[in-house]
């Protein structure tokens, strides 16, 4: 059961972050300017082409290509470390309103810890909507100095983010990262801070404990049970939330057709009868081999 869960929750990430591509060749676009590819500033050069390859760079019609350092994570993280390792990469693609936030990690065996929800999400909280956003770095990192890059990456797009939510939004992924290391489902953690993210932009507290209390009731919702300490982290993340300067309505429906966009696809995996008998014949094909091996 174990490893059919996983190969369910591997599914279910493909099947929810890989974008569609069209075939026909758009050439660049000239309303928001060439994608943007950041490399991890500790990268050797061999690592740097592995990434490249991984991004699919000579693909495009044309790049722009830059690094991130230690440098820009203290310009986005307050309490950042300019003598800190940069490993992981992105390529950012801006894309029109409505389009939303596209994420994939393109590899998943060396990006340990962050998940494509907990980017979209971190992403929302910093202010990065309206595009595709691919990950990869060249051995296995946890994740995090990806954040910093797609944030330099949309700078030099032409957009200017506000640093008090960048920090916010790094402060949000340490503790979504923190949540998962203490045992609870990744994809329970990104819905449980989308869920609550949803509900201070409906109800728009206006103190640090109608705050609390949404957190309680979301954690009740969802039957998740946290440590003091935990809480205490998941409430004072979500109070620093409140007091972004954020347009709440705007996020309320961006949230809204993000966990929307995830119960279709975990609904349609869960209800389609083809696919639990693909993952049934498949693992009897392993088993039966297996069975070969030791007659």
């Amino acid at each position: 059961m174990k490893k059919i869960m996983t190969v369910i929750a591997l599914l279910f990430t493909l099947s929810v972050v890989l974008p569609s591509y069209s075939s026909a060749n758009v050439g660049i676009n000239e309303k928001f300017g060439l994608p943007i590819v950041v490399y991890g500033g500790n990268l050797s050069a061999d690592e740097k082409a592995s990434v490249a390859d991984s991004l699919d760079v000579a693909e495009e019609v044309d790049v722009e290509e830059i690094e991130v350092t230690g440098e820009d994570l203290i310009k986005y993280i307050k309490d950042g470390d300019s003598r800190a390792n940069m490993y992981s990469s992105a390529k950012i693609t801006r894309k029109d309103e409505g389009a939303g936030l596209v994420i994939n990690i393109v590899t998943p065996e060396n990006i340990t810890q962050v998940t494509s929800e907990m980017y979209g999400n971190a992403m929302l909280t910093a202010g990065i909507e309206n595009a595709t956003v691919e990950v990869a770095a060249p051995k296995a990192v946890t994740g995090h100095s990806a954040l910093v890059g797609i944030y330099k990456a949309y700078e030099v797009n032409g957009e200017k983010l506000d640093p008090e939510r960048t920090d916010v939004a790094n402060d949000e992924l340490t503790v979504a990262t923190e949540l998962a290391d203490g045992g609870i489902e990744d994809a329970k953690v990104s819905e449980l801070l989308t869920e609550i993210k949803k509900q201070i932009a409906e109800k728009n507290p206006a103190s640090r404990e109608e705050v609390e209390q949404i957190v309680e009731e979301q954690l009740s919702k969802l039957q998740i049970e946290l440590s003091p300490e935990d809480r205490q982290l998941l409430v004072d993340l979500m109070d620093r939330i409140r007091q972004l300067d954020i347009d709440f309505s705007k996020w309320s429906t961006q949230l809204e057709d993000l966990s929307k966009t995830i119960e279709d696809k975990l609904t349609t995996i869960v209800n389609d009868e083809g696919f639990w008998e693909s993952v049934k014949s498949f693992f009897k094909k392993i088993a039966d081999t297996v069975s070969g091996w030791i007659n």
